[in-house]
């Protein structure tokens, strides 16, 4: 019986075999290439920041830095045409020599009177409805100034978001159409540190440091349909829900649980500035 020729067959494998073993090589030297790619040389830049020596410094786009969105130049964007504004204001001078950005200060130029009047028109802030002042990275005395000169012409706002922005005293501000506004993750511990809001209906206060329900009573005459409390200590005082609709008589909703009947039960005076103790 005649044996089969196996060479063929040895013969198609090692070639298969060779095409894989080539494509891996191929593969696998690409990969050692890119392996191999140069290191860029860097320095050290400022504030510590390592900085390709390749590339200019400064950077054409640093002379932009702190500039507001109303100081560029030639455009007629309004204030009310912006949902989400970057509005906090770049550091003084004398600071910016102090960080070694004195650079940034090349696109600054004395400002006129005219022009800090137009630039007043171009935010035109009174005539925002619906605005999002959130995470502005308020950390400095004076941009908190500037913020809350803003928040003062916000006279027709209607919808507001100030969330984290390390916020801890507002009650100097008046909102008189506001009807919903959010000031989540921000550093109040009272109600008394909001603004004045006679037409609020729905309050967001989450992740705030209010300990006590005092204060909330200044609600009692407005139309606030909804609040959020959640993670403030005050959410764990005793009887906390019934104290809450007891002093809002119009609260519909409190955090995001319609009112039950049980909350409707008139709490024990005594309780009201009692916390619970956990163990």
């Amino acid at each position: 019986m005649q044996q089969p020729d196996m060479s063929e067959s040895f013969s198609g494998l090692t070639t298969s075999n060779q095409k894989f073993f080539n494509s891996c090589s191929s593969r696998c030297s690409i990969l050692s290439d890119a392996h191999n790619i140069p290191v860029l040389p860097q320095t050290r830049g400022i504030l510590g920041q390592s900085w390709d020596s390749r590339l200019p410094f400064p950077l054409p786009s640093d002379s932009f830095k702190y500039l507001g969105w109303c100081d560029i130049e030639e455009h007629g964007v309004r204030g009310d045409q912006l949902r989400s504004p970057r509005v906090r204001e770049g550091p003084s001078e004398e600071e910016l020599f102090f960080r070694k950005e004195e650079h940034t200060l090349k696109k600054r130029k004395q400002v006129t009177e005219t022009e800090k009047w137009e630039k007043r028109l171009q935010e035109n802030w009174e005539n925002c409805a619906e605005l999002n002042l959130s995470f502005q990275d308020l950390g400095d005395l004076y941009q908190v100034e500037n913020f809350k000169r803003i928040l003062r012409r916000l006279i027709r706002v209607e919808k507001l978001w100030l969330v984290d922005n390390s916020l801890t005293d507002l009650s100097a501000i008046r909102l008189p159409r506001c009807r919903e506004l959010n000031v989540n993750k921000n550093h109040f511990t009272s109600f008394k540190q909001l603004p004045k809001i006679p037409q609020i209906q729905h309050l967001s206060l989450a992740e705030n440091n209010i300990t006590t329900l005092g204060g909330i009573s200044d609600f009692r005459h407005t139309p606030l349909e909804s609040l959020i409390l959640r993670r403030n200590p005050c959410e764990f005082q005793e009887r906390y829900r019934q104290l809450v609709f007891s002093n809002l008589p119009n609260l519909k909703i409190l955090d995001g649980i319609p009112k039950l009947p049980e909350d409707c039960s008139p709490p024990d005076v005594r309780f009201f500035y009692r916390m619970c103790t956990i163990l």
